[in-house]
């Protein structure tokens, strides 16, 4: 029997100021994913905005072996102005511009300085939490993985991020 939370509906936050969102976030939580399979620490994503408006996407791993393994992707805002809800494409450059193979990258929860992040989609496959801090406050990190939990998302398979210095 299927829990009645997990049929909870996924909301975006009502506003993302774009400007304050920009910049490095650092990945503290995951839920597995195939595309990160090799990361195993030190991950980050970039963001900043690119000559047509949309998102520039800059994701960065480091392997077991301590080679650094790159993604670039560009996001799309779906519910402009509120820019909570992107697609986003890790096609190559060139033909980004169709409208497939397009994951949603959804902000769940964001603090209003703009330090702490949760990420998902509606259909509660995907899962991030991202830091300005590499290694954030762990009662604030559990905060943002409780609310995803009230949210349906199963947290059994969650991947901690290490942080190592290079």
């Amino acid at each position: 029997m299927t829990p009645a939370f997990a049929k909870t509906q996924v909301q975006a936050v009502e506003q993302v100021d774009l400007n304050k969102y920009l910049g490095q976030w650092h990945e503290v939580v995951r839920k597995p994913l195939m595309f990160q399979k090799d990361c195993a620490y030190n991950v980050t994503a970039n963001y900043s905005l690119n000559a047509k408006g949309n998102v520039a996407v800059d994701n960065r791993c480091y392997k077991a072996d301590g080679s650094m393994k790159q993604s670039k992707a560009e996001g799309f805002v779906q519910n402009a102005p509120a820019n909570s809800k992107l697609k986003v494409s890790f096609l190559p450059k060139a033909i980004r511009w169709i409208p497939v193979a397009r994951g949603d990258y959804w902000v769940l929860k964001i603090d209003q300085d703009y330090q702490t992040v949760l990420v998902g989609e509606p259909n509660k496959k995907y899962l991030w939490v991202l830091s300005r801090d590499p290694q954030p406050n762990q009662a604030v990190v559990d905060e943002y993985l409780n609310y995803a939990k009230s949210l349906g998302y199963d947290l059994s398979d969650l991947i901690y991020t290490p942080y190592k210095q290079q």
